[in-house]
């Protein structure tokens, strides 16, 4: 368990946020050592452009407030904040997999990652469809996406799927894995010794018996049931629309949506800023913000450094609780 846990950074789209961030984050200091895998020449541009001081160091070299420790990951073109160029893609997708690979070998005790442009990233070349999707083929792990805030928590059955391809993406193994690593990770992260799951209906009234879709009864009610006689304290499968009241959240310690835009709605205007994403089923501890890379705020300063803040926060937590290699 690192008294002081070493954590990678990765900014993501350099033409985004993130960079950004990483500089007004550094102004107050970190309460961890944090390496930010980044390129050195844009995050001084960055402190240029915003008027702040900024000193960079080598990756094992202590920081102090205005300071930050880089592993340089040079760009081959320059950057005009708030337009991604896909000739830089690679480079953030070399910088999060050399950040994982960091994690794996024990390097660096947990990975807290900033927006990735998807579009720039396909644009390269480069199939991608989410860091957590990235990440969990370089660790060969089964992961679950699990967001949250001071609210609730919020994980999914299925990613970064089109709509129309999630009722076949959630079978009963892959719900019942879902379901046994959110619980596992609740308990051993968390420290939540009988994790409260709800589980949320895919269909509208989660099913109406049938009447709106069978899912539910061909799916979901027989992976509950089966756990439910092992020892899982599950919910569901509930009707989404009136899953987040207050008096049906009482007592959950996390919620199962079926799908992307099912659940984060709901967490994200309970508390947009302090939310985070969190990859359970990894290894080591990856923290990410909960929002976008923000391209019409690009330069200018006044992006809230809030969510990747609560990454940090978060990240370290974990690190200190002992996942990391």
């Amino acid at each position: 368990m690192p008294s002081r846990p070493h954590l990678a950074l990765v900014p993501g789209e350099p033409a985004g946020i993130g960079p950004e961030l990483c500089v007004r984050l550094a102004q107050r200091g970190f309460a961890c050592h944090v390496v930010v895998l980044a390129d050195p020449l844009q995050l001084l541009d960055c402190a240029k452009t915003l008027s702040l001081p900024l000193l960079l160091k080598t990756p094992t070299e202590r920081c102090g407030p205005g300071e930050l420790a880089v592993l340089p990951f040079p760009l081959p073109e320059p950057v005009v904040p708030g337009y991604p160029n896909p000739a830089n893609a690679a480079v953030v997708i070399g910088a999060l997999l050399r950040a994982g690979q960091g994690c794996l070998d024990g390097e660096f005790d947990g990975l807290v990652t900033g927006p990735v442009h998807k579009a720039a990233v396909n644009a390269a070349g480069i199939a991608y469809s989410g860091t957590t999707e990235l990440l969990a083929v370089q660790a060969k792990a089964a992961v679950v996406m699990m967001l949250a805030n001071s609210t609730m928590r919020v994980a999914l059955a299925s990613t970064h799927l089109p709509l129309r391809l999630v009722a076949d993406a959630i079978t009963p193994s892959s719900l019942e894995r879902t379901l046994r690593i959110l619980r596992t990770a609740l308990q051993t992260d968390f420290r939540i010794a009988e994790p409260r799951l709800c589980v949320l209906g895919l269909n509208p009234h989660a099913g109406e018996q049938g009447h709106l879709g069978r899912e539910e009864i061909d799916v979901i009610v027989p992976v509950l049931e089966k756990l439910r006689s092992q020892g899982f304290d599950l919910e569901g499968p509930l009707p989404a629309d009136t899953a987040f009241l207050p008096s049906k959240l009482a007592g959950i310690d996390a919620i199962l949506a079926m799908y992307h835009d099912q659940g984060l709605p709901v967490l994200k205007f309970a508390g947009f800023e302090q939310a985070v994403n969190i990859t359970l089923g990894l290894p080591y501890p990856r923290v990410a913000v909960d929002h976008g890379t923000a391209l019409d705020l690009a330069g200018k300063g006044i992006a809230s450094t809030e969510s990747l803040h609560q990454a940090l926060l978060t990240c370290q937590r974990l690190a200190k609780s002992g996942k990391s290699p």
